[in-house]
């Protein structure tokens, strides 16, 4: 296994998803979910965009503030491609609850300020890229 230690909530997750499987990295195992987890700066332009555009689900953020997490709907990790992210298995929460699914962080954008119960994963593939130019712009830019 990986050394974890000094890593944020949602890396751990992802590298103990990796390791152990399902078992204990949920408050909620009735509710399966995916979660997308990618740096914070191009996580917070995708949460923008998404709000704008199309809408956006729920979203951790690990306390600190190096990552956050999308929860996308159950299966994206087996399809899942994008440099600069990665996606897990994990599970959920039950409609209306405040527990995050991932011991270490919280929620950015809870459950209860949604739209859906989690992000479609064309537009959060989308809203990434997008991000990532516009990050990049802004850095070639502002140098």
């Amino acid at each position: 296994m990986p050394d974890t230690e000094g890593a944020t909530a949602l890396t751990r997750h992802r590298a103990n998803a990796a390791h152990h499987g399902r078992d204990g990295r949920a408050a909620h195992p009735e509710t399966p979910c995916d979660l997308v987890t990618v740096p914070a700066r191009e996580g917070l332009e995708a949460v923008d965009i998404l709000r704008l555009r199309s809408g956006v689900g729920p979203v951790l953020h690990d306390h600190d503030g190096d990552t956050l997490g999308f929860l996308v709907p159950p299966g994206t990790a087996r399809e899942w491609n994008l440099p600069g992210s990665a996606c897990t298995e994990t599970y959920g929460t039950p409609p209306g609850s405040c527990q995050p699914p991932v011991t270490g962080t919280g929620w950015l954008v809870p459950p209860r300020d949604t739209p859906a119960p989690a992000t479609a994963p064309d537009r959060l593939r989308a809203a990434l890229c997008e991000a990532t130019r516009t990050l990049a712009a802004l850095d070639r830019c502002c140098r």
